[in-house]
């Protein structure tokens, strides 16, 4: 073959560098340095190089009730925005953008997404709105948002951004202990809520996706206040332990249960789940520790509960356990809880109870996971007018099954 052939069929590549490239390129290259109180002036001059103004960076308040406005040089900062009716929280649900039409332009609201976890809103004020403004518009929130989920490791002031209300210190250790709340993929999708957001004490959970299996914990930790925390810290830090050693799950009980025992003695325990589902076969396995039984959905109708032989609580020293399976059909979900969401009753009244959860579980709103598990928490807790004696969490699980490959594959 003639070199003049050879060269004519040689795929041409354009490496020039575009408008929105340049803008993005600027903000990723500074964000390494960038001291998190500069974050927001620098979106805000981003925002303004393509004709934006009117800035607004909203945050998820630990009730997830509201989107609270980051304070910061060249932000707009107003009133905080209910999630549930406004344009600001039909994006951060929706996890889709929202434009609304003004008298001087359109107002953009951009969802925050950290991988599949909302972090919380971009607002922004345009004259006029093309697909090239939302393209880039897309990516500078996601950018933003990973800014943001990076630099909160190295300040308070996102932290104080959400809060509403003063934390107790047993709170602050649990929330440092989370997970991201969400976790979305096409095979499996992931959502937890804990209450009292500000009060959390003995509740936690954890979770990995480890390859093709998806590893949950959730616990329940004895007493109340400081020493639930602190017990709940060393038994969710034993679970990762175990979980990291790739251990079976009898095992990775045992391992949990002499943990407790040993630091804590006789007179301490966890009641808990831990669970392991194959992503690709729906094949799910359990061991229940003296928790309340998950609950298996399927179509919005609570099927039936994930009962089978249990062990005892964490620390107790219970024998090794039996482990329970079942295999799930694609769009089935499973939904945890704690004891404090059924055992809550006021003074001289009936307990909650399993079958008006179950109730309000085939009722729930929502299409995402996310969206049903912030809607039952809030649904719960009306329902008992507020009482809150006691932890009350919740931790939803959907399988679909599948292949993620294509996302790994380039499509230019």
């Amino acid at each position: 073959m003639a070199a003049g052939e050879q060269k004519s069929r040689k795929i041409i590549i354009d490496r020039s560098e575009g408008f929105g490239e340049r803008l993005l390129g600027v903000l990723l290259d500074r964000a390494h340095e960038m001291p998190p109180q500069l974050i927001a002036p620098l979106v805000a001059e981003e925002v303004r190089r393509i004709g934006g103004r009117n800035v607004s960076i909203l945050l998820q308040d630990y009730e997830q009730l509201v989107l609270t406005p980051l304070p910061g040089r060249n932000l707009t900062v107003g009133e905080p925005e209910p999630i549930d009716d406004s344009p600001a929280g039909t994006a951060f649900l929706s996890a889709k953008a929202v434009e609304q039409p003004q008298a001087d332009g359109i107002r953009m609201f951009l969802p925050l997404l950290d991988g599949s976890d909302q972090v919380g809103v971009l607002a922004l004020t345009l004259d006029t709105v093309d697909d090239d403004d939302r393209r880039l518009l897309r990516r500078l929130a996601g950018l933003v948002a990973d800014m943001l989920v990076t630099k909160s490791n190295y300040t308070d002031q996102f932290f104080q951004a959400r809060r509403r209300e003063s934390m107790s210190v047993a709170a602050e250790i649990q929330w440092s202990l989370l997970p991201p709340l969400t976790m979305l993929t096409p095979q499996v999708a992931v959502a937890g809520i804990l209450e009292p957001a500000y009060n959390i004490a003995g509740d936690s959970f954890d979770y990995a996706l480890n390859d093709d299996i998806l590893h949950v914990a959730i616990i329940d930790a004895m007493g109340h206040s400081l020493d639930a925390a602190v017990l709940a810290t060393v038994a969710i830090g034993a679970y990762r332990h175990a979980r990291r050693a790739d251990i079976g799950l009898a095992e990775l009980y045992m391992f949990m249960d002499d943990a407790i025992h040993r630091q804590f003695g006789p007179d301490h325990f966890v009641t808990a789940q831990m669970m392991r589902l194959d992503i690709g076969t729906g094949h799910l396995q359990w061991v229940n520790a003296g928790h309340p039984a998950a609950l298996l959905i399927r179509g919005r109708r609570v099927i039936q509960a994930l009962t089978g032989p249990g062990t005892l609580p964490v620390g107790f020293g219970g024998y090794i356990p039996q482990v329970s399976g079942q295999w799930l059909q694609r769009g089935d979900r499973v939904l945890f809880f704690t004891d404090g969401l059924v055992e809550e009753h006021e003074v001289g009244g009936e307990q909650f109870g399993e079958a008006r959860l179950i109730r309000i579980v085939e009722r729930a709103q929502g299409n995402s996971v996310r969206e049903m598990v912030r809607d039952l928490s809030h649904t719960l807790m009306r329902e008992r007018r507020g009482v809150t004696t006691d932890d009350a969490t919740l931790f939803l699980v959907e399988w679909s099954g599948g292949s993620a490959d294509h996302l790994a594959s380039l499509d230019l």
